[in-house]
Protein backbone atom coordinates (compact mmCIF):
# COMPACT_ATOMS: atom_id res chain seq x y z
CA UNK A 1 0.00 0.00 0.00
CA UNK A 2 0.96 3.63 -0.47
CA UNK A 3 0.53 5.21 2.97
CA UNK A 4 0.75 8.82 4.18
CA UNK A 5 1.77 9.25 7.84
CA UNK A 6 1.81 12.40 9.97
CA UNK A 7 3.59 12.52 13.32
CA UNK A 8 6.23 10.08 12.09
CA UNK A 9 8.82 11.36 14.59
CA UNK A 10 6.69 10.63 17.66
CA UNK A 11 6.76 7.44 19.73
CA UNK A 12 4.03 5.68 17.76
CA UNK A 13 4.90 7.26 14.42
CA UNK A 14 8.52 6.11 14.47
CA UNK A 15 7.60 2.54 15.37
CA UNK A 16 4.77 2.41 12.83
CA UNK A 17 6.96 3.81 10.06
CA UNK A 18 9.60 1.17 10.76
CA UNK A 19 6.97 -1.58 10.69
CA UNK A 20 5.30 -0.39 7.48
CA UNK A 21 8.62 -0.02 5.68
CA UNK A 22 9.73 -3.48 6.81
CA UNK A 23 6.48 -4.94 5.44
CA UNK A 24 7.17 -3.41 2.02
CA UNK A 25 4.66 -0.56 2.03
CA UNK A 26 5.46 2.73 0.30
CA UNK A 27 5.61 5.30 3.10
CA UNK A 28 5.44 9.09 2.72
CA UNK A 29 5.77 11.40 5.75
CA UNK A 30 3.64 14.51 6.21
CA UNK A 31 5.94 17.04 7.92
CA UNK A 32 5.37 20.46 9.51
CA UNK A 33 8.67 21.94 8.34
CA UNK A 34 10.49 22.53 5.07
CA UNK A 35 10.75 19.14 3.38
CA UNK A 36 14.21 17.62 3.00
CA UNK A 37 15.11 17.16 -0.66
CA UNK A 38 15.36 13.51 -1.62
CA UNK A 39 13.33 12.24 1.33
CA UNK A 40 9.80 10.82 0.94
CA UNK A 41 8.07 13.82 2.52
CA UNK A 42 5.17 16.18 1.90
CA UNK A 43 5.20 19.57 3.62
CA UNK A 44 2.15 21.05 5.33
CA UNK A 45 1.43 23.86 7.76
CA UNK A 46 -1.84 23.20 9.64
CA UNK A 47 -1.61 26.40 11.68
CA UNK A 48 -1.74 28.33 8.39
CA UNK A 49 -4.21 26.03 6.66
CA UNK A 50 -1.61 25.00 4.09
CA UNK A 51 -1.80 21.55 2.48
CA UNK A 52 -1.51 20.99 -1.27
CA UNK A 53 -4.29 18.55 -2.26
CA UNK A 54 -2.49 17.54 -5.44
CA UNK A 55 0.34 16.06 -3.39
CA UNK A 56 -1.91 13.73 -1.41
CA UNK A 57 -3.92 12.30 -4.30
CA UNK A 58 -3.77 8.56 -4.81
CA UNK A 59 -2.79 7.25 -1.39
CA UNK A 60 -4.33 3.97 -0.25
CA UNK A 61 -4.36 4.99 3.41
CA UNK A 62 -3.61 7.97 5.65
CA UNK A 63 -2.52 7.64 9.30
CA UNK A 64 -2.65 10.92 11.23
CA UNK A 65 -0.70 10.90 14.51
CA UNK A 66 0.59 14.47 14.87
CA UNK A 67 -0.13 16.52 18.00
CA UNK A 68 1.50 18.51 20.81
CA UNK A 69 2.67 16.35 23.74
CA UNK A 70 0.28 16.46 26.71
CA UNK A 71 2.87 15.22 29.21
CA UNK A 72 5.69 17.74 28.75
CA UNK A 73 5.38 20.82 30.93
CA UNK A 74 2.57 22.27 33.05
CA UNK A 75 -0.79 22.95 31.43
CA UNK A 76 -0.59 26.71 31.20
CA UNK A 77 -3.23 28.45 29.10
CA UNK A 78 -0.69 28.66 26.27
CA UNK A 79 0.17 24.96 26.54
CA UNK A 80 -3.51 23.97 26.55
CA UNK A 81 -4.09 26.07 23.44
CA UNK A 82 -1.21 24.28 21.67
CA UNK A 83 -2.56 20.88 22.75
CA UNK A 84 -5.97 21.69 21.32
CA UNK A 85 -4.96 23.52 18.15
CA UNK A 86 -2.26 21.05 17.14
CA UNK A 87 -4.90 18.32 17.13
CA UNK A 88 -8.05 20.04 15.94
CA UNK A 89 -6.54 22.34 13.29
CA UNK A 90 -4.40 19.62 11.74
CA UNK A 91 -7.14 17.00 11.70
CA UNK A 92 -9.68 19.46 10.29
CA UNK A 93 -7.35 20.52 7.47
CA UNK A 94 -6.37 16.97 6.60
CA UNK A 95 -9.91 15.60 6.77
CA UNK A 96 -11.39 18.41 4.67
CA UNK A 97 -8.61 18.07 2.10
CA UNK A 98 -9.08 14.30 1.83
CA UNK A 99 -12.81 14.84 1.31
CA UNK A 100 -12.13 17.04 -1.73
CA UNK A 101 -9.80 14.64 -3.53
CA UNK A 102 -10.75 12.98 -6.80
CA UNK A 103 -8.77 9.90 -5.71
CA UNK A 104 -9.17 9.78 -1.92
CA UNK A 105 -7.73 7.00 0.24
CA UNK A 106 -9.91 4.06 1.20
CA UNK A 107 -8.69 4.25 4.82
CA UNK A 108 -8.17 7.18 7.22
CA UNK A 109 -6.90 6.48 10.74
CA UNK A 110 -6.69 9.50 13.05
CA UNK A 111 -5.30 9.46 16.58
CA UNK A 112 -7.36 10.21 19.66
CA UNK A 113 -6.97 9.16 23.29
CA UNK A 114 -8.84 7.55 26.17
CA UNK A 115 -8.81 11.04 27.66
CA UNK A 116 -12.09 11.26 25.72
CA UNK A 117 -13.82 9.51 28.63
CA UNK A 118 -12.53 11.75 31.41
CA UNK A 119 -12.12 10.39 34.95
CA UNK A 120 -14.84 7.80 35.58
CA UNK A 121 -13.84 5.82 38.68
CA UNK A 122 -14.58 2.09 38.36
CA UNK A 123 -16.96 2.41 35.39
CA UNK A 124 -16.08 0.05 32.53
CA UNK A 125 -15.71 2.16 29.40
CA UNK A 126 -16.27 0.93 25.84
CA UNK A 127 -16.41 2.76 22.55
CA UNK A 128 -20.12 3.38 23.18
CA UNK A 129 -19.48 5.25 26.44
CA UNK A 130 -20.05 9.00 26.40
CA UNK A 131 -17.44 11.73 26.64
CA UNK A 132 -16.19 13.16 29.91
CA UNK A 133 -16.35 16.82 30.89
CA UNK A 134 -12.74 17.83 31.60
CA UNK A 135 -10.16 19.55 29.38
CA UNK A 136 -8.81 16.42 27.67
CA UNK A 137 -12.31 15.07 27.06
CA UNK A 138 -13.28 18.33 25.35
CA UNK A 139 -10.13 18.25 23.21
CA UNK A 140 -10.68 14.62 22.19
CA UNK A 141 -14.32 15.31 21.32
CA UNK A 142 -13.33 18.14 18.97
CA UNK A 143 -10.40 16.12 17.65
CA UNK A 144 -12.63 13.20 16.66
CA UNK A 145 -15.35 15.44 15.26
CA UNK A 146 -12.75 16.97 12.94
CA UNK A 147 -12.55 13.65 11.03
CA UNK A 148 -16.21 13.87 9.93
CA UNK A 149 -15.61 15.42 6.47
CA UNK A 150 -13.54 12.39 5.46
CA UNK A 151 -16.10 9.94 6.84
CA UNK A 152 -18.95 11.78 5.09
CA UNK A 153 -17.00 11.49 1.83
CA UNK A 154 -17.21 7.70 2.22
CA UNK A 155 -13.64 7.16 3.40
CA UNK A 156 -13.46 4.40 6.03
CA UNK A 157 -12.48 6.49 9.06
CA UNK A 158 -11.34 5.38 12.51
CA UNK A 159 -10.29 7.37 15.56
CA UNK A 160 -7.85 5.41 17.69
CA UNK A 161 -8.29 6.14 21.38
CA UNK A 162 -4.82 5.34 22.67
CA UNK A 163 -4.29 4.34 26.27
CA UNK A 164 -1.02 4.64 28.22
CA UNK A 165 1.56 3.35 25.75
CA UNK A 166 4.41 1.38 27.32
CA UNK A 167 7.90 1.71 25.87
CA UNK A 168 11.24 2.43 27.53
CA UNK A 169 12.23 4.91 24.81
CA UNK A 170 9.36 7.34 25.33
CA UNK A 171 5.96 8.09 26.80
CA UNK A 172 4.87 7.77 30.43
CA UNK A 173 6.95 4.69 31.24
CA UNK A 174 10.23 6.33 30.25
CA UNK A 175 9.53 9.15 32.73
CA UNK A 176 8.82 6.63 35.51
CA UNK A 177 11.96 4.54 35.08
CA UNK A 178 14.55 6.76 36.75
CA UNK A 179 12.71 7.25 40.08
CA UNK A 180 11.63 3.60 40.15
CA UNK A 181 15.17 2.37 39.46
CA UNK A 182 16.40 4.57 42.31
CA UNK A 183 13.85 2.97 44.64
CA UNK A 184 11.80 6.18 44.75
CA UNK A 185 8.76 4.92 42.86
CA UNK A 186 5.33 4.71 44.40
CA UNK A 187 1.62 5.08 43.87
CA UNK A 188 0.04 8.45 43.15
CA UNK A 189 -2.82 9.53 45.40
CA UNK A 190 -4.70 6.59 46.86
CA UNK A 191 -3.60 4.38 43.95
CA UNK A 192 -7.16 3.31 43.18
CA UNK A 193 -7.35 5.11 39.83
CA UNK A 194 -7.46 2.79 36.81
CA UNK A 195 -4.67 2.81 34.24
CA UNK A 196 -5.57 1.49 30.79
CA UNK A 197 -2.20 0.61 29.29
CA UNK A 198 -0.90 -1.10 26.14
CA UNK A 199 2.55 -2.21 24.97
CA UNK A 200 3.89 -0.24 22.00
CA UNK A 201 4.30 -3.48 20.06
CA UNK A 202 0.57 -4.15 20.39
CA UNK A 203 -0.21 -0.57 19.33
CA UNK A 204 1.67 -1.15 16.08
CA UNK A 205 0.02 -4.54 15.57
CA UNK A 206 -3.40 -2.94 16.11
CA UNK A 207 -2.70 -0.15 13.61
CA UNK A 208 -1.54 -2.67 11.02
CA UNK A 209 -4.68 -4.71 11.75
CA UNK A 210 -6.85 -1.64 11.17
CA UNK A 211 -5.05 -0.73 7.95
CA UNK A 212 -5.97 -4.15 6.60
CA UNK A 213 -9.56 -4.01 7.93
CA UNK A 214 -11.38 -1.04 6.44
CA UNK A 215 -14.72 -2.41 7.65
CA UNK A 216 -13.84 -1.29 11.20
CA UNK A 217 -14.75 2.37 11.55
CA UNK A 218 -15.51 4.94 14.21
CA UNK A 219 -13.77 5.15 17.60
CA UNK A 220 -11.55 2.23 18.59
CA UNK A 221 -10.01 1.75 22.03
CA UNK A 222 -6.32 0.91 21.69
CA UNK A 223 -5.70 -0.57 25.14
CA UNK A 224 -4.79 -3.98 26.55
CA UNK A 225 -7.71 -6.12 27.79
CA UNK A 226 -6.54 -6.08 31.43
CA UNK A 227 -6.32 -2.58 32.95
CA UNK A 228 -4.81 -2.20 36.41
CA UNK A 229 -5.05 0.30 39.24
CA UNK A 230 -2.21 2.73 39.82
CA UNK A 231 -1.25 0.76 42.94
CA UNK A 232 -1.12 -2.48 40.93
CA UNK A 233 0.92 -0.82 38.19
CA UNK A 234 3.35 0.54 40.79
CA UNK A 235 3.76 -2.85 42.48
CA UNK A 236 4.25 -4.66 39.15
CA UNK A 237 6.81 -2.19 37.82
CA UNK A 238 8.74 -2.41 41.10
CA UNK A 239 8.67 -6.21 40.88
CA UNK A 240 9.97 -6.25 37.29
CA UNK A 241 12.75 -3.80 38.20
CA UNK A 242 13.45 -5.55 41.54
CA UNK A 243 13.02 -2.28 43.40
CA UNK A 244 10.93 -1.31 46.45
CA UNK A 245 7.82 0.83 45.96
CA UNK A 246 7.06 1.93 49.51
CA UNK A 247 6.90 5.64 48.77
CA UNK A 248 3.80 7.42 47.53
CA UNK A 249 2.90 10.82 46.12
CA UNK A 250 -0.12 12.38 47.87
CA UNK A 251 -2.72 13.86 45.56
CA UNK A 252 -2.13 17.38 46.90
CA UNK A 253 1.61 17.08 46.19
CA UNK A 254 0.92 15.93 42.63
CA UNK A 255 -1.36 18.93 42.13
CA UNK A 256 1.25 21.30 43.55
CA UNK A 257 3.93 19.89 41.28
CA UNK A 258 1.94 19.47 38.07
CA UNK A 259 -1.13 21.68 38.39
CA UNK A 260 -4.15 20.75 36.27
CA UNK A 261 -2.12 18.06 34.51
CA UNK A 262 -2.14 16.03 37.74
CA UNK A 263 -5.92 15.63 37.63
CA UNK A 264 -5.95 15.15 33.85
CA UNK A 265 -3.27 12.46 33.73
CA UNK A 266 -1.90 11.21 37.06
CA UNK A 267 -5.07 11.03 39.16
CA UNK A 268 -7.59 10.36 36.40
CA UNK A 269 -9.29 6.95 36.43
CA UNK A 270 -10.31 5.28 33.16
CA UNK A 271 -11.08 1.55 33.08
CA UNK A 272 -11.24 1.08 29.33
CA UNK A 273 -12.15 -2.09 27.43
CA UNK A 274 -10.93 -2.76 23.85
CA UNK A 275 -14.37 -4.01 22.87
CA UNK A 276 -14.14 -3.50 19.10
CA UNK A 277 -10.68 -5.03 18.77
CA UNK A 278 -11.79 -8.10 20.71
CA UNK A 279 -14.97 -8.44 18.66
CA UNK A 280 -12.93 -8.28 15.45
CA UNK A 281 -10.61 -11.04 16.65
CA UNK A 282 -7.47 -8.99 17.24
CA UNK A 283 -4.84 -10.96 19.14
CA UNK A 284 -2.89 -9.10 21.82
CA UNK A 285 0.75 -10.08 22.17
CA UNK A 286 0.84 -8.71 25.72
CA UNK A 287 -2.57 -8.88 27.42
CA UNK A 288 -1.06 -8.85 30.94
CA UNK A 289 1.01 -6.08 32.49
CA UNK A 290 3.87 -8.03 34.06
CA UNK A 291 4.76 -9.84 30.83
CA UNK A 292 4.43 -6.58 28.90
CA UNK A 293 6.80 -4.73 31.22
CA UNK A 294 9.31 -7.58 31.17
CA UNK A 295 9.32 -7.53 27.36
CA UNK A 296 9.51 -3.75 27.11
CA UNK A 297 12.32 -3.42 29.66
CA UNK A 298 14.53 -6.30 28.58
CA UNK A 299 18.01 -5.28 27.43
Amino acid sequence: MKILVSGSHGLVGKALSKSLTKDGHELINLVRRDRVYGKPEIEWHPNKGVLDPDQIEGFDAVVHLAGESIASGRWTDEKKLRIRESRVQGTTLLSQTLARLSRPPTRFISASAIGYYGSRGDEVLTEESGAGSDFLAAVCTEWEKATEPAAEKGISTSTTRFGIILDKEGGALEKMLTPFRLGLGGKVGDGKQWMSWIALEDVISALNFLLESDSISGPINIVAPNPVTNAEFTETLGKVLSRPTFLSVPAFAARLAFGEMADGLLLSSAKVEPKKLKEEGFSFGFPNLEAALEAVLKD
